[in-house]
């Protein structure tokens, strides 16, 4: 049947990549904020953006170099349509914060899309349509934000040719605590830092604590998911790049988190904690960053279950 509709706008989560223990493969939404696209279809074939807004600078309008831009005319050459899209970015995710802002952009574009086009698409089919996107930001394929943004909640994703994405449950009782400090790091320079070999014994150690922190979550086991929650290969790298991440993380542990890490490529650090702690967590952590010169802007979130979905048109 036809599409019903020639406009569509749909709202994409922020997501956490890596999650501490699952570096590239493990990710989870975010119900505090995040990117809205509207895409309304037109006879003639391409993708254009019309506009972008939201308190950002610089972003690309063509779309070519737009993760938005370039999801959708990814769906759009593999579907072979005929017409084409031009899209409305408004951005709720601060850039370069870690938080999944350009895989949420490169979902919501590719949503909003799939609900104007004369064919059903699955998720999965979506998912790589937006992978396409992030690789515009990040310089290489990864879904760890993309999978979460999309699907929803906490989100384990095997494979990038052919993925394969598992939703772990997560224990009701636990809030994701997020601390963006006013700074911005680039996902490409908190690559680059990063060692090309691991020792073995910190791959067994992060092994372990990828396996029982899965376990933890599937059996609501907190105190497994309190002794697993802790990156050994990826974090100890990256901490130099986050003023006083080390007391931030500290401040957290103390206040009651059951662990927590750099979000994503940061700088942007998370935890885990119990509902009833959150709120102390998140006053600590804030308190920590002020302490090195920095403001911050934070949240407690539940997990964002439902992923990317149409809002209206």
């Amino acid at each position: 049947m036809p599409a019903s509709r020639d406009s569509a706008t749909a709202f994409a989560p922020a997501s956490v990549g890596n999650v501490a223990v699952g570096f590239d493969i493990l990710g989870q939404s975010v119900a505090a904020l995040g990117d809205r696209v509207r895409v309304v279809r037109r006879s003639a074939p391409g993708v254009a953006i019309r506009s972008i807004r939201g308190g950002v600078e610089d972003l690309p309008l063509v779309a070519e170099r737009n993760t938005a831009g370039m999801a959708v005319i990814a769906l759009a050459r593999e579907l072979g349509l005929d017409y084409g899209f031009e899209l409305e970015i408004e951005k709720g995710i601060p850039l370069g914060s870690g938080l999944g802002g350009s895989a949420a952009s490169a979902v919501a574009g590719v949503v909003a899309a799939a609900a104007l086009v004369d064919e059903p698409l699955d998720r999965t089919r979506l998912l790589k349509f937006a992978m396409q996107g992030e690789a515009v930001a990040s310089g290489s394929v990864h879904v760890d934000n993309i999978a979460p943004s999309l699907f929803g909640g906490l989100v384990l994703t095997v494979g990038i040719d052919n993925p394969f994405v598992k939703q772990i449950p997560v224990p009701e009782e636990v809030r994701c605590v997020l601390v963006h400090p006013h700074m911005v790091l680039a996902t490409r320079e908190a690559r680059a830092i990063l060692s090309k070999s691991v020792s073995l014994s910190d791959v067994i150690w992060q092994q372990a604590n990828l396996a029982g922190f899965l376990a933890g979550c599937y059996s609501s086991d907190i105190a497994l998911i309190r002794e697993s929650l802790l990156d050994v290969v990826i974090e100890p790298q990256r901490q130099v790049l986050i003023p006083g991440f080390v007391e931030v993380k500290q401040a957290a542990l103390l206040a009651g988190a059951l662990g927590g890490s750099i979000s994503g490529a940061g700088p942007t650090v998370f935890a885990w904690a119990l509902e009833a702690d959150a709120e102390n967590v998140r006053s600590e952590m804030v308190v920590a960053f002020r302490a090195h010169g920095l403001e911050t802007d934070s949240w407690v979130s539940r997990i964002d279950r439902d992923g990317a979905r149409v809002v209206g048109d």
